[in-house]
């Protein structure tokens, strides 16, 4: 299921209550200009949320509730410094200034004040993936959304009166010392923590950053302030120094193409690329991503040149040789693939994945003991982890492919066990079983299989022939024509054998129409030709 659409058209807490009340699974990505934020779902419960380009505010939580002190939110800074993808909130646990229990209930908030920021954005685009999940599971929380509804609801209603006095965060503003303490009044807590910092050179923004406060908490705060007079506002913030924006330019337009593409947005993050690229042209990072889109999008001569480009400015490093190795394979460039496959491999001994690349890539050029030896040495670099699905698909060929059908089956089947939902490992099965005599089981796994994913025409041919093979040639004609419908290319097997279908049935010109299109799809099918010419003989 994809859900796709403009918020315009429907707001965001609608698509949330349909998400929920759908017990939908997967990413829900929110795009407002250079605003990006998604909402992961389990079973329609809200298990991870965040903002793109948005300060983590786990540290600040911490240190504004005295779980931490300052000087431990910097030294846990400091570690991420060099290893940019760990959490602040991971790096405190393991340091021992906060318990995973604690993490876990200030995960809570962050992600319920994710949620309720982009209930505030009226404009963009949305778009559900379904299936897709958090890369890290380790730190996710469950939240009834129906819950969060109602409170954001309210601070919609809130932030509409609030964004009239304080329409953007680069607002600066300026507290007025002598009318505050001439009212003698009781500020609310929040007030009271922003007050230092409305000095008339801290925006919003950094008031925001500095605080622990969430965007909303501080907005209420200046609001009330600023409704019974003891702020002003001076203007915004001072442009900073070119190189500095620059810099910020760059990492924003590289956060959200990466969001952007984790998420399945690959327009949009193509966009973001060709803008860090036009920002940093001596960079490979970007080509590199704009690479892995076109991957995404079957784009096999444009991730070529973008994974040329990003190893010519960022050097030749495995993961940038391995993708330009699986571009080139894709493309039918099985000599270059091969090569650029080898120059990988040997730049990552130790990774399974290059090795299975290159395994496909021998397996393509129908050298199959070659592919057979670099499949069993992936399959040793995997260790204890998982098998991916395509090993079990390339290594079932193989042994195929090199006479040894008791191997080709027994690796196949083990691939089905491990991916039981899998169409295309049932259907490699399936053939194979076939092709060993066991006709029920191949015909009962072709049918399952057909049943969860109806719309992959392989599996209607390859139906077909198992059924025209046993003279069931009804059952055969309903498959072949299933296939045909899905997929008018597939082959001219299929058409050969509609057309001899067809000519059983004493149907000439469908019969000839058939043996055409499988003559044309291969001109050297003598078959087919055959047969045309046996039609245009006179009675």
């Amino acid at each position: 299921m994809a859900i796709k659409g403009s918020l315009k058209e429907a707001s965001l807490p609608d698509v949330i209550q349909l998400l929920a009340l759908g017990r939908k699974t997967g990413c829900l990505a929110v795009a407002d200009r250079q605003n990006f934020g998604y909402t992961y779902f389990d079973d329609g419960r809200i298990i991870y949320a965040s903002i793109v380009n948005r300060r983590d505010r786990i540290g600040d939580l911490l240190v504004r509730n005295g779980r931490i002190t300052d000087v431990q939110l910097r030294a846990a800074v400091d570690q991420q410094a060099d290893d940019r993808d760990r959490k602040i909130g991971e790096i405190l646990v393991e340091l021992g200034h906060i318990t995973r229990a604690e993490l876990e209930d200030h995960i809570r908030v962050q992600v319920e004040e994710a949620v309720y920021y982009l209930f505030t954005w009226n404009s963009g685009t949305f778009n559900f993936e379904a299936g897709v999940r958090p890369e890290r599971e380790d730190f996710l929380v469950s939240i009834n959304p129906e819950s969060l509804l109602l409170e954001g609801a309210r601070r919609v209603d809130e932030w509409s009166l609030i964004a009239k006095k304080i329409p953007t965060l680069d607002i600066v503003f300026e507290v007025d010392q002598a009318r505050l303490h001439d009212a003698g009044v009781r500020l609310s807590d929040e007030q009271e923590a922003i007050l230092t910092l409305l000095n008339g050179r801290n925006d919003v923004q950094d008031i925001v950053d500095t605080s622990g406060l969430v965007e909303f908490e501080v907005g209420k705060a200046i609001y009330g302030l600023l409704s019974a007079g003891f702020v002003r506002r001076v203007g915004t913030s001072a442009t900073q120094q070119s190189e500095r924006v620059n810099d910020a330019r760059v990492e924003e337009h590289r956060n959200l193409g990466v969001a952007f593409y984790k998420t399945g947005m690959f327009e949009e993050g193509e966009r973001e690329f060709r803008r860090v690229a036009e920002l940093r042209p001596t960079e490979g990072n970007a080509p590199f991503y704009l690479g892995l889109i076109a991957l995404r999008q079957a784009r096999w001569e444009d991730a070529v040149a973008a994974f040329r480009s990003a190893i010519e400015l960022g050097g030749a490093r495995p993961a940038g040789l391995h993708n330009l190795a699986l571009a080139l394979e894709r493309a039918g460039r099985l000599a270059d693939a091969e090569a650029t496959g080898a120059e990988a491999v040997s730049r990552a001994q130790k990774d399974a994945q290059p090795m299975l690349l290159w395994g496909v890539i021998a397996l393509k050029r129908e050298d199959h003991e070659v592919a057979e030896g670099r499949l069993t040495k992936a399959r040793e670099l995997l260790g204890n982890r998982p098998v991916p699905a395509l090993w079990f698909w390339a290594a079932a060929l193989a042994a195929g492919a090199a006479g040894d059908m008791p191997r080709a089956v027994a690796v196949a089947r083990e691939g089905v066990k491990a991916f039981p939902q899998h169409s295309v490992l049932r259907n490699n099965l399936a053939v194979l079983l076939e092709a060993t005599g066991e006709l029920v089981e191949a015909e009962r796994l072709l049918r399952a299989a057909l049943a969860d994913e109806p719309s992959l025409p392989q599996l209607s041919k390859n139906l077909g022939d198992l059924l025209y093979r046993a003279g069931r040639y009804d059952d055969a004609q309903a498959a072949f024509d299933r296939a045909v419908k899905l997929s008018p290319d597939l082959g001219d097997d299929l058409y050969f054998k509609l057309g001899n279908l067809a000519f059983r049935r004493r149907d000439r010109d469908r019969a000839r129409d058939c043996w055409r299109r499988a003559a044309e799809l291969n001109p050297g099918h003598q078959l087919a030709r055959s047969n045309l010419e046996i039609l245009d003989v006179p009675a």
